[in-house]
């Protein structure tokens, strides 16, 4: 699934490893759904949009639209 974490990270200035800790997973796992080669449970799908205060919408691309 696409995303926008990177370019959220970026506008909060959040490293990976920021973000990794805290919403209590690894920085691979960060990196690995930030590629869209995981997706993330809807917890942390949820805690990540809470984090930058968005919805998952809009954080996330579901599906064939591009971002």
């Amino acid at each position: 699934m696409k995303n926008k974490i990177k370019v959220f990270r970026a506008m909060h200035d959040l490293t990976q490893e920021d973000l990794a800790r805290e919403v209590g997973v690894t920085r691979q796992t960060i990196l690995a759904i930030e590629k869209g080669k995981y997706d993330p449970s809807l917890e942390l799908a949820f805690k990540m949009a809470r984090r930058f205060g968005v919805t998952i919408e809009d954080l996330f691309i579901f599906g064939e639209q591009t971002p």
